[in-house]
């Protein structure tokens, strides 16, 4: 087994800070029943499988960027920040407007952000945001200012509904925060980000791009929608997520004790009741938005974080930690003293 890790461990001495939340869900509401038709299942298996009630869709005229736009005002707003004032805007996505631009200089072009704003993509899949927070939260710490850090991803255009195992996973939605110079709330301590390349086949979308492109024998085979192998997903995350927290956390200075609130990927919610019992923090409370939104892919930790960020859930001084596993494979992680 390769073990292709990039590590970022530590406790940082940087004074960078989460300053504000945003999150953005689409209006319409899709149902078990309704997404579970076409796949040949209903909504007792779904909510048996997958822990999942329900979850968003995006309109015909909605875009990734536009739900990241409205995760990120509501981001700026409660860092009480002005697009005028940011250094940096990095969305991270699987499922962009397009090829190109990035969809990030769409983000900056409706924020009306300075020509000074680097704006650019991040694709590490599902760990995209955590991987995103960490690159942000360096440059901001050398000095960067401010940053805008979204998570956005719009994968009803690219799940096959005949395909029960992923269709009735996932969901549409953005969530964002502004990270800058702070010795306060939201100070983040320590980042480490992994990849695991024996794990590269198990999430993908087979054609699209330069290894296999668009052909009628790929439209036909539907191999531009979203593939995984969840068996394969289930067992590597099992296998070493545990390790690599206790690793972080050893490295950060950190107790299990130490850790108040939990925010993970929101991959499939049966699936979290057994990391949360296989990862065993006595103290930590465990945070979920999968059950009404399903899996966001790059935006289910920053929306499930301004949910509970919201709701008044996180205790102020209580240690968050950030937990994220994805296609590539790729792990993140991220600790904040709240």
């Amino acid at each position: 087994m390769s073990d292709d890790s990039h590590r970022q461990a530590g406790p940082s001495t940087t004074a960078t800070a989460v300053l504000g939340t945003g999150s953005y869900l689409p209006s319409y509401v899709m149902s078990n029943d309704e997404i579970g038709a076409p796949a040949g299942v209903d909504d007792a298996w779904i909510t048996r499988k997958t822990g999942i009630r329900e979850r968003r869709f995006a309109k015909n005229d909605e875009a990734t960027s536009d739900m990241a736009v409205m995760a990120a005002r509501r981001a700026l707003e409660d860092a009480g920040v002005s697009a005028a004032q940011l250094s940096q805007i990095i969305v991270a996505t699987s499922t962009p407007d397009s090829p190109q631009p990035a969809t990030a200089a769409h983000v900056a072009h409706q924020l009306d952000a300075p020509p000074t704003a680097a704006a650019f993509d991040l694709n590490a899949v599902c760990s995209g945001f955590t991987y995103a927070l960490a690159t942000a939260h360096r440059v901001a710490a050398a000095g960067g200012g401010y940053a805008l850090v979204i998570g956005a991803d719009m994968y009803s255009r690219y799940t096959d509904p005949a395909d029960r195992r992923t269709r009735v996973l996932l969901g549409d939605g953005a969530g964002a925060v502004v990270i800058g110079p702070g010795h306060g709330r939201g100070r983040v301590l320590a980042t480490r980000l992994l990849n695991f390349s024996e794990g590269l086949d198990l999430v993908k979308v087979p054609a699209g791009g330069t290894r296999l492109g668009t052909s009628h024998a790929t439209v036909d085979d539907r191999l531009h929608y979203f593939a995984m192998d969840g068996r394969g997903v289930v067992d590597i995350v099992r296998s070493k997520l545990p390790g690599l927290l206790s690793d972080f956390l050893d490295e950060a200075g950190v107790s299990r004790e130490d850790i108040a609130h939990i925010v993970p990927h929101q991959g499939n919610g049966m699936m979290l009741r057994t990391l949360e019992q296989d990862l065993a923090f006595p103290r930590a409370r465990m945070h979920t938005t999968v059950a009404g939104y399903g899996n966001t892919g790059a935006a289910s930790i920053p929306i499930t974080l301004d949910d509970a960020a919201r709701a008044g859930a996180l205790r102020e001084g209580g240690k968050v930690l950030l937990t994220a596993f994805g296609g590539g494979f790729t792990f993140g992680f991220i600790l904040i003293d709240w």
